[in-house]
């Protein structure tokens, strides 16, 4: 199972058309937010990804009736965190912030991903993943990036654009 990772795309809507075209060729299975989607429009960018997207609301994701409509309309899945999930037998949790870590015991998972801090975070700790794709929202081309994983293989690409 190979899942998208994208976080912290505030608003950038040239930026997240990009996002949608490199993980619709990527042919991913899902997509991970970390948060900090900022407003609806965003939603409805990402409404034209040929995967279900879910995730967490991040500490800029003020809006949340508006984006809460959104992501209904899109039949994505987001919550406040942690995000617990489950897939290709592996345990995932997914936070916005890396401090919202301190209140989770993060023992029985294999990944964990967060956003926030707009820096790519590769941490292997024996066999877990602490992963932070970074900045998704910049506007220097090349100084974005988004995160590939393959669940099976816990092989991970970051991917600039």
């Amino acid at each position: 199972m190979r899942i998208g990772i994208v976080s912290d795309t505030h608003n950038n809507l040239e930026n997240c058309r990009r996002i949608v075209e490199l993980f619709n060729g990527l042919d991913v299975d899902r997509v991970i937010h970390t948060g900090d989607i900022t407003q609806a429009k965003t939603i409805d960018v990402f409404s034209s990804l040929d995967a279900p997207m879910l995730g967490v609301f991040g500490n800029n994701d003020k809006e949340r009736e508006s984006l809460n409509a959104a992501i209904d309309r899109h039949d994505f899945h987001f919550i406040d965190p942690p995000l617990e999930l489950s897939w290709a037998g592996r345990n995932l949790v997914v936070v916005h912030d890396p401090l919202e870590l301190d209140s989770v015991d993060c023992r029985g998972y294999d990944v964990i991903l967060h956003g926030h801090t707009h820096l790519e975070t590769i941490e292997f700790v024996d066999s877990q993943l602490t992963f932070n794709p970074g900045e998704s929202a910049g506007m220097m081309a090349g100084h974005n990036s988004i995160g590939l994983l393959d669940l099976i293989s816990l092989e991970l690409e970051v991917i600039k654009f």
